[in-house]
C-alpha cells in the first residue's frame, strides 16, 4: 500500500468516525467564519476545557466582527485575561478592523484572503476556510502532525516547517471535496482525544489503528521524534502589592517585548533596592508567598511583598473593585492578584 493510499483510507475512516460522534463544542454548533476564527485563535497553546468559558464570554460581549473591531482595548484585554499570549487578542482586533474596512464586516473564508489578515497563519486559515467555507485545504497543527507521524511511522521532527509543508501537501491530495471541514476536524479530534501527545495513545479506541504503521510495530510512543528541550533561563523578581489609601499601584509595561503594553504590579529584579526601584517611601512591608510563572522561553521566580506608601509615584492607583472588574492582568501575576483581592477584606 502506498502512503497516499494509506492516508486516503485513513481519512475516509476518520470522517465516518467524526460524524458518528465528536465533542459538542459551541463553535461547531455555529461554524461561521467569525466563530471558527475566534475559537482557533483562543485554542493556540490552550486546552479546549480552558477555552470554553472564555469563548462563551467573548461571544456574548463581542458577537460580531464589527463589535470586536470597535471594542475598547481595556475591554478586549479583560475578556482575554488569563488566556495568555495577549498578542493574539490584539491581532484579532487588527484583523477585525481590516475585515470591516475591506470586506464590509463580513469575514472572508478563502485561505488566500485569510492569510492576508494580521495574526492568521496557514493552520488557522486552513481551519476557517475548510470548516466555515467548505474549501478543500489542509489545517495542519501539532495534533495532525503527531497523527501522521505515527500513521506512517516517520521519524519526523514536527517542529520544522519542511515537515509541516510535506504534511500539507500530502493531505491536500486526499481531503474529500464534499467534507473538507469534517476531515480536518477529524484529524484534530483524533490527535486531541485518542492519539495523545503525553503518555500512551488510546489505540484500542482508534478508528485507524489497523492502518497505523507505528501501532503495527508496537512503537507508537517513538513517534514523533522529540529533540531535547532547552532549559529555560530563570529571572528572580520581586513583586510589590503597593497600597495607598486603599488603592493599589499598577503600571503599564513597555509597548514592545514580554507582556507588551499590559498592566502589572510593580516588580523588579531581585537584589535591587525597593524604594529606589519604586520611587516611593515604603512602610509596613510584609512578605507574601513566593510564586512562579513559566513563559515559553523564560521562567519568573517571584518573591512577593505587601507595603504601604503615602507617595503617589509614577503609578496608576486603582481600587480592588476596579482591579477585579476592569483591569486585565497577565497570568504571571495571578497569585498576587488573588492575594490583593483577599487583602481588601482585611
Amino acid at each position: 500500500m502506498t502512503d497516499t493510499e494509506r492516508l486516503k483510507k485513513a481519512v475516509g475512516a476518520l470522517c465516518n468516525w467524526y460524524r458518528a460522534g465528536h465533542r459538542d463544542l459551541p463553535w461547531r454548533r455555529t461554524p461561521t467564519p467569525y466563530h471558527v476564527w475566534v475559537s482557533e485563535i483562543m485554542l493556540q497553546q490552550t486546552r479546549v476545557q480552558a477555552v470554553l468559558p472564555y469563548y462563551e464570554r467573548f461571544m456574548r460581549a463581542l458577537p460580531t466582527v464589527q463589535a470586536l473591531a470597535e471594542a475598547p482595548e481595556e475591554q478586549l484585554m479583560k475578556l482575554w485575561e488569563g488566556l495568555g499570549y495577549y498578542s493574539r487578542a490584539r491581532n484579532l482586533q487588527k484583523a477585525a478592523r481590516v475585515v470591516c474596512e475591506q470586506y464590509v464586516g463580513e469575514m472572508p473564508c478563502t485561505r488566500e484572503e485569510l492569510l492576508a489578515l494580521p495574526g492568521i497563519g496557514p493552520y488557522t486559515a486552513g481551519a476557517v476556510a475548510s470548516i466555515a467555507g467548505g474549501q478543500v485545504c489542509p489545517a495542519v497543527d501539532g495534533n495532525v502532525l503527531r497523527v501522521l507521524s505515527r500513521l506512517f511511522a516517520r521519524e519526523w521532527d514536527i517542529r520544522t516547517q519542511a515537515v509541516k509543508r510535506q504534511a500539507e501537501c500530502e493531505l491536500s491530495a486526499v481531503i474529500p471535496a464534499d467534507c473538507p471541514g469534517d476531515c480536518n476536524q477529524a484529524l484534530m479530534e483524533l490527535g486531541a482525544m485518542v492519539c495523545l501527545p503525553n503518555g500512551a495513545p488510546l489505540c484500542d479506541s482508534c478508528p485507524v489503528s489497523g492502518l497505523c504503521l507505528a501501532h503495527a510495530a508496537g512503537a507508537e510512543q517513538r513517534f514523533p521524534v522529540r529533540a531535547p528541550k532547552k532549559q529555560r533561563p530563570v529571572e528572580k523578581r520581586v513583586v510589590f502589592l503597593l497600597w495607598k489609601d486603599g488603592r493599589l499601584a499598577l503600571r503599564k509595561r513597555p509597548n514592545s517585548g514580554l507582556l507588551a503594553g499590559l498592566w502589572e504590579f510593580p516588580n523588579f529584579l531581585q537584589g535591587e533596592d525597593p524604594e529606589e526601584q519604586l520611587g516611593v517611601q515604603l512602610t509596613d512591608i510584609r512578605p507574601l508567598k513566593r510564586a512562579k510563572h513559566i513563559f515559553t522561553h523564560l521562567e519568573w521566580h517571584m518573591a512577593g511583598f505587601s507595603a504601604q506608601t503615602e507617595d503617589g509615584g509614577l503609578f496608576t492607583w486603582v481600587t480592588p473593585a476596579q482591579l477585579e472588574r476592569d483591569i486585565a492582568l497577565p497570568s504571571a501575576f495571578r497569585a498576587y492578584r488573588t492575594i490583593a483581592l483577599e487583602q481588601r477584606k482585611q
